[in-house]
């Protein structure tokens, strides 16, 4: 049984965005002081507006060689892309 702390993933949603993006790591024992750590390195000039810590063993991520199988069912479903739409002239023209 390995004594270091979990590590964390630390994620930040600035004042102007709309999405948290991913900023860094960090070890924290607990999911509270790995808030309180991620405010503390990650927000020091006041850019963040909410935080997430996930751990990262709860990650589940595809790997690059699964692109293929993964993305291309979604590729088969043709009416999915615009090009599957007749535009109107009085839209295509404004």
């Amino acid at each position: 049984m390995s004594n270091e702390w979990p590590l964390w993933e630390v994620f930040v949603r600035g004042q102007h965005g709309l999405a948290h993006r991913h900023v860094g790591s960090l070890h924290a024992p607990d999911v509270k002081l790995a808030l309180n750590n991620a405010r503390d390195v990650y927000t020091r000039r006041n850019e963040g507006v909410s935080i997430w810590v996930v751990k990262s063993t709860d990650i589940t991520a595809s790997a690059p060689g699964d692109k293929e199988p993964l993305f291309e069912p979604s590729n088969a479903k043709v009416y999915r892309h615009p090009s599957f739409f007749d535009i109107p002239d009085e839209v295509g023209h404004m």
